[in-house]
């Protein structure tokens, strides 16, 4: 059974925003209770069918537990109650999964970094080939995407590649993307037709407000150069190139994007604030890391999550044992969500045991 006071608390809640977008509110508190009220919508409809069920159950029992009852209404309760109980499991489950507590950063934009792993020029092209999936996927969704910055590949592809995406529960899709991606098939340049296995890295990072993580401008250095590569006069004349370095861990951001060396250090610093809450996230998960059993959403990095086999037309997510003889429509981007949901529905599984444990 569920917790009622949890279930009153959501309907309450949910009154209570209806009563106060009725009243005068900032444009931004507007916005912001419309779509947790929105959220909250499906949630309270299942809150209600659920007690609505309950109370059928319970009048069903009513007539089963009466001597009164003549035998073919108490046929027609047992017949029916079978049924309902499937319905209030069901119901039961869906506000289970509603009532767990939300990563904090779900609903947030994201910075994905894709880099070429082993593989020389074949795992450039690979690189290449999952930004698209991503994009497409992104564009699946309505989400815009924008590249903070790229290294090309020698033959194509690239070399490494950061972009931004933006959009409603970007990093709730995309968290369980982080890690070593595998491909497996036969080079355009590979006469004999022997398969090479090359790799890419994924790191999906939640785009971090200011309030969310404390950089001290003592601890950055920021120094500033030509940007590189190709431009024109305007690459020689102009340091538009930023580099900002956060002395006490090490980590380094370069952005030469831009024209702008302000546009520049405002990329390069918000790609800073997310890796650093990264670095935190993982020094806290690094204790409970040995706990956990799948590491669904582990998002190390480290990790060989997926291969991606060309000759047998398959995509296997190594974490959850799962097999799609999908890799055209997964590569672009059309049925990666299925990977995606399996990859949730995964963690929910996992948050529920830890609850009921």
């Amino acid at each position: 059974m569920l917790p009622e006071q949890k279930l009153d608390a959501l309907v309450t809640r949910h009154k209570a925003i209806e009563n106060e977008l009725s009243t005068q509110l900032a444009p931004e508190t507007f916005v912001k209770l419309s779509r947790e009220f929105a959220e909250l919508n499906p949630v309270i409809d299942a809150v209600k069918a659920y007690r609505g069920v309950l109370a059928e159950i319970d009048g069903l029992q009513g007539l089963l537990d009466d001597p009164q009852t003549d035998t073919e209404m108490r046929q027609m309760a047992q017949a029916e109650k079978p049924a309902l109980e499937q319905k209030r499991a069901t119901l039961e489950q869906q506000l289970k999964v509603a009532l767990l507590p939300k990563d904090a950063m779900d609903d947030r934009n994201v910075i994905i970094e894709i880099r070429a792993g082993t593989g020389g020029d074949e795992a450039s092209l690979f690189a290449g080939d999952l930004f698209r999936m991503y994009e497409r996927f992104a564009a699946k969704q309505g989400w815009k995407v924008e590249v903070v910055s790229a290294s090309d590949g020698s033959v194509g592809g690239y070399k490494e590649i950061v972009a931004e995406i933006k959009g409603r529960g970007a990093f709730a899709k995309l968290k369980f993307e982080s890690g070593v991606h595998r491909v497996q098939r036969v080079p355009d340049t590979e006469a004999s037709g022997r398969i090479h296995t090359s790799a890419a890295t994924v790191a999906v990072l939640p785009e971090v407000e200011d309030v969310d993580i404390v950089i001290n401008d003592t601890d950055l250095r920021i120094e500033t150069m030509r940007a590189g590569g190709a431009g024109g006069q305007h690459v020689n004349k102009t340091e538009s190139a930023i580099r900002v370095i956060h002395i006490p861990t090490g980590i380094e951001v370069k952005m030469q994007e831009d024209r702008s060396q302000h546009r520049n250090r405002a990329k390069a610093m918000a790609v800073l604030r997310a890796r650093l809450y990264e670095h935190e996230r993982q020094k806290r998960d690094a204790a409970r890391a040995a706990e956990r059993r799948g590491q669904v959403g582990s998002g190390d990095r480290s990790e060989r999550i997926r291969t991606y086999n060309f000759p047998q037309g398959r995509v296997s997510d190594h974490r959850i044992n799962l097999t799609l003889h999908k890799l055209p429509q997964i590569i672009e981007g059309e049925a990666l969500g299925e990977i995606i949901d399996a990859l949730v529905t995964e963690h929910q599984a996992e948050l529920l045991a830890a609850e009921s444990s």
